[in-house]
């Protein structure tokens, strides 16, 4: 799935199949950029090695898709046709930036338990138990001496 064909989704369908609201992704998107400008390559004069192949519509949502569907490097580098490494790295990458800018972040343990809400458990016994079913032995199943039946075959 690339950005062209997700683009002009509705809101509700894009979030189920991105994972985010298209609002949160061009946030997303959109500091990504500005961390990696703040981050580039230090070095003056032309930027060497090849122009990257995806935009940073498509890294930002490659990387949701690494998470959201529990898919490997290989299958999401397939995808957009480049190597598994390759993938890695454009998936590791925004994925530190993000991190670094702290607007996605969730709220730890601690804050979580401390709150106010009240909590209802359910458990659910999930163990496993021997199928109860007659054992197979010998004298459960009739069997005919060999004997028998080629005499038999013979008639």
């Amino acid at each position: 799935m690339r950005w062209k064909t997700v683009k002009n989704l509705k809101a509700d369908r894009f979030k189920r199949l991105v994972g985010v609201k298209p609002d949160t992704f061009e946030k997303m998107v959109s500091e990504a950029k500005r961390i990696s400008k703040l981050e580039g390559k230090k070095t003056t004069g032309k930027k060497r090695g090849p122009k990257d192949k995806l935009n940073w519509y498509d890294r930002v949502l490659m990387m949701l898709m690494y998470y959201r569907e529990y898919r490997t490097f290989a299958h999401v580098g397939s995808s957009y046709h480049i190597s598994e490494a390759q993938c890695w790295r454009i998936v590791t990458i925004p994925e530190r930036w993000l991190i670094k800018s702290q607007l996605f972040h969730v709220p730890g343990r601690r804050k979580l338990t401390q709150s106010d809400m009240e909590w209802d458990v359910v458990v659910v016994d999930v163990s496993e138990h021997p199928i109860e079913r007659p054992k197979k032995n010998r004298d459960g199943i009739i069997q005919e001496k060999r004997k028998n039946i080629l005499t038999k075959a013979k008639l």
